[in-house]
């Protein structure tokens, strides 16, 4: 367990399959807020900035929001921009997200579902992300998992749960694929 995880609420799961770095996942829907990104960016081009602001009492509340984790990223797709976004505690959830006072955040919700996920150590860089997301992609063939490829945020989500002052060794980061539902 990363330092992080054991100081910060974090988004609930219901693990269905477990295979060493690999899972399938069922979440319910998340309430995040979130922000134009560049996923694997960090938060370099001011995303983190903003969603923190928003979590710090730029909201129309002027509530102050715990940190949770994960931090999740979607990258660019042909109809959407990347994301960042920050799951909200289940409290806040429950009893209403605050809109937005900072510009640029808006308050989504993320439908809940069957997620494919490998675990995996390191900074979060585009050559990383992608090896991961190869693997994970082998993985669901092998298993006859379907991405849901008509899912909002495109062919994957990145997770990261640890602050950027975490030795990359000891961080904990992860790539979701939506799988397509049996309905």
């Amino acid at each position: 367990m990363a330092a992080n995880e054991e100081h910060y609420e974090s988004a609930e799961y219901q693990v269905i399959l477990s295979e060493g770095k690999f899972e399938v996942r069922e979440y319910p829907d998340l309430m995040l807020a979130a922000t134009t990104a560049s996923q694997g960016g960090a938060g370099a081009e001011g995303s983190f900035m903003k969603l923190f602001r928003y979590i710090s009492g730029g909201n129309e509340a002027n509530r102050k929001i715990p940190m949770t984790t994960p931090v999740l990223m979607s990258k660019p797709t042909a109809s959407s921009s990347g994301q960042m976004g920050f799951v909200m505690p289940k409290e806040v959830a429950e009893q209403g997200v605050p809109n937005p006072t900072v510009g640029q955040v808006a308050v989504r919700k993320r439908p809940g579902g069957q997620f494919a996920v490998i675990r995996f150590s390191g900074v979060m860089t585009s050559k990383l992300i992608e090896q991961f997301a190869a693997e994970l992609r082998a993985w669901m063939e092998g298993k006859g998992l379907k991405a849901d490829d008509a899912a909002e945020g495109g062919s994957f989500e990145t997770a990261g749960y640890d602050s950027p002052f975490t030795p990359g060794p000891e961080r904990r980061n992860e790539i979701l694929i939506r799988l397509k539902s049996n309905g």
